[in-house]
């Protein structure tokens, strides 16, 4: 297959085209490096099966232009963060509605009906009951929640009005290599493992007892794989929670990380933000049911493949090993 993969540069992205380029694929890669690196992909421009194209989906004919001659897309371009969103609401809908529109119209009119999307657990808002099931969720608690939700209405409506096949990944917590750890808005296991390697305190929203229900990335390329090849016509048009299927709280990965980095490093604690839903904990049984997909590394082996990786990087204060290009 031949698969566009929009916010290829990024974090998740970048990871599923190393994958999906070692199983034989072709992979275009459209992506505008505000969030995403072109370090991530540098290694595969080279590569006959890799197309780089510097565009932003936000501009209807870039879309027109990235998804033609294209059998499959992966949709993983957003602006994330729920903190980001709260300061920057407008860029949030602008990139992540407004985008994932301009891809589904663009697919529609390039005959491409299969489209696999990155959702998120964000959506199940202020819905207390553990373990989160698909078809039960509550009010949105932030603008990135309510975007998502508004992607996973339109994978309804494009897959029953244009009979595409679009299918949704509600990610849990996707942590592992390649992930940045610098910034205001990264996310919370690679920012640990950056502050207590340079022997800084990591700041802990709250007491610690939030929960997350934290995957590794390679659990989360090979559910986007089993998405885009899978025939099974009961996951179309639906959404699927991508998790581990089991939850950790934020004080236990702070004390996970500083025992395997043999730190004394304290942490902490700092009022609670807007927005963050208290515990996340993943139903994964649908997605078990209908996509055949199963955690393959469990959350102690992710752990410390990711911390492996950034030792190897040997990040310090003054490290430009993520800086922009």
């Amino acid at each position: 297959m031949k698969i566009l993969i929009t916010g290829g540069a990024g974090f998740i992205g970048s990871n599923l085209s190393e994958q999906l380029i070692s199983q034989g694929h072709k992979v275009r890669v459209v992506d505008n490096l505000i969030t995403g690196y072109r370090k991530n992909i540098n290694h595969l421009l080279h590569n006959p099966n890799f197309e780089f194209i510097y565009g932003d989906i936000t501009n209807l004919e870039t879309c027109r232009i990235v998804t033609k001659n294209i059998d499959a897309i992966s949709h993983q371009a957003a602006l994330g963060s729920v903190p980001r969103s709260i300061d920057n609401p407008l860029g949030s809908h602008n990139n992540n509605v407004n985008g994932f529109f301009n891809i589904l119209i663009s697919a529609k009119e390039n005959n491409v009906k299969r489209v696999v999307f990155a959702s998120s657990s964000s959506v199940y808002g202020d819905e207390k009951t553990l373990p989160k099931k698909e078809d039960k969720i509550g009010k949105v608690l932030s603008p990135y929640a309510c975007t998502k939700k508004i992607n996973e209405l339109y994978c309804d409506i494009f897959t029953k009005c244009y009979d595409m096949e679009v299918i949704g990944l509600r990610y849990f917590n996707i942590f592992g290599p390649k992930q940045d750890p610098k910034g205001d808005y990264a996310a919370i296991i690679p920012k640990f493992i950056d502050k207590i390697m340079n022997n800084e305190s990591p700041q802990i929203y709250g007491d610690g007892t939030y929960s997350r229900d934290f995957t590794y990335i390679d659990n989360a390329v090979n559910a986007n794989i089993l998405a885009l090849s899978t025939n099974n016509k009961e996951c179309f048009g639906e959404v699927f929670n991508i998790a581990n299927g089991g939850r950790i709280s934020i004080l236990e990965i702070f004390n996970k990380i500083k025992t395997y980095l043999d730190s004394d490093i304290n942490v902490k604690f700092i009022e609670n933000r807007k927005g963050d839903i208290p515990h996340s904990n993943a139903d994964i049984s649908k997605a078990k049911k209908y996509l055949d997909y199963e955690p393959k590394i469990p959350f102690e082996q992710g752990i410390k493949k990711t911390i492996k990786y950034y030792l190897k990087l040997n990040y310090n204060k003054n490290s430009n090993e993520l800086v922009k290009y």
